[in-house]
Parts: C-alpha cells; sequence; structure tokens
C-alpha cells in the first residue's frame, strides 16, 4: 500500500479552470456541479502547458481521494 491507498484507484471529474499560478503549476479549479465552491493549490501535469491553463477552460482531474479534492491532478485539457 501507498500513502495509505490499496486499491491504487482515483476518481475522473470534469472541473472548470478559475485561476493558474505559472510559479507552482497549480491551478484553482470549480468541479462540475459545485457553482459556489472551488478548491486552489491542484497541481497541473507538467505535460500540460501553462499557456493552456486559462480561465474558463474545461479540465479533466483525477482524484485519489474523493473525500479530499485537495488530492487531485489535472491531467487534461479540453
Amino acid at each position: 500500500c501507498r500513502w495509505g491507498r490499496c486499491d491504487g484507484m482515483f476518481v475522473m471529474e470534469s472541473a472548470t479552470v478559475v485561476d493558474f499560478d505559472a510559479g507552482d503549476h497549480t491551478a484553482t479549479l470549480r468541479f462540475a456541479g459545485s457553482l459556489a465552491s472551488v478548491v486552489a493549490g491542484v497541481p497541473v501535469s507538467r505535460a500540460i502547458a501553462g499557456a493552456e491553463m486559462v480561465a474558463g477552460r474545461r479540465v479533466a482531474v483525477a482524484v485519489f481521494d474523493a473525500a479530499h479534492y485537495g488530492d487531485a491532478m489535472v491531467i487534461g485539457v479540453r
């Protein structure tokens, strides 16, 4: 088991970019279905160019712990 997880699974979620920090390569996201709340500091895959991470862009997010959306990573841009 790594990081306290033994199933090796993650959940894919859709989100919208609210903001992007090019220095840290992290994003502030609004997950689909959540109009009021955002999650800040979500890591973005280094395979995604910072220029792609503009506000309003839809992204695919791998969520490793559904109870803690901060434990996630942006893995694709639409």
